[in-house]
């Protein structure tokens, strides 16, 4: 199940914040409960994406995104991310996420998200997301929304790593292509 309550939490504690930069980075604590867990009574790797939220929606607060989303009609959706880990997080240990914008480029904005124990990191993520216009509208140029937010400079240049994944994204199929001899059955092909 979503955590509402931890995230309507962060939502307040984010309209309290003070304003940050388009490209300032957003801090947060948040804590292992028992609804977490997997079976080795660690922090499941599913639900770190769903707790990455709890970082990531409180920054767009923060920076002006929502607000300027809901003014001209937008959405936003993750078009892709990619998950590093590194350290195990233990049920009930309390963790500091750090979420921040990298940059974009002619269709994506880029976040890198992190999760710290003790000064140590224990994961990252670098996602990509994609501003939609309302109705058929398709992608939002990220120039143009960060011109929306106040941000009207380049792009700084995005890290070598996260380059590299954008060109090995690139090369990947779409639709991926199944071995020999599987298919999906016949109801789940569109029409």
């Amino acid at each position: 199940m979503y955590p509402f309550l931890r995230f309507a939490r962060e939502v307040i504690n984010a309209r309290r914040a003070a304003p940050l930069p388009p490209l300032g980075a957003h801090v947060s604590t948040h804590r292992v409960w028992p609804w977490d867990i997997d079976p080795w009574r660690e922090l499941n790797n599913g639900r770190t994406l769903t707790l990455y939220d709890l970082g990531r929606i409180p920054m767009s607060i923060r920076m002006g995104i929502v607000d300027t989303m809901r003014r001209k009609g937008w959405g936003f959706t993750v078009a892709g991310n990619s998950v590093r880990y590194r350290r195990r997080i233990r049920l009930f240990q309390r963790f500091t996420q750090v979420s921040r914008t990298l940059g974009w480029d002619g269709r994506f904005l880029y976040m890198e998200q992190s999760i710290w124990i003790a000064g140590e990191c224990a994961n990252q993520m670098l996602l990509r997301v994609a501003i939609v216009g309302g109705g058929r509208k398709g992608i939002v140029s990220p120039a143009a929304f960060m011109a929306a937010l106040g941000h009207h400079g380049d792009s700084p240049a995005l890290p070598a790593w996260a380059e590299a994944w954008i060109a090995a994204e690139a090369q990947r199929p779409w639709p991926p292509v199944l071995p020999d001899g599987l298919a999906p059955r016949t109801k789940d092909l569109p029409a």
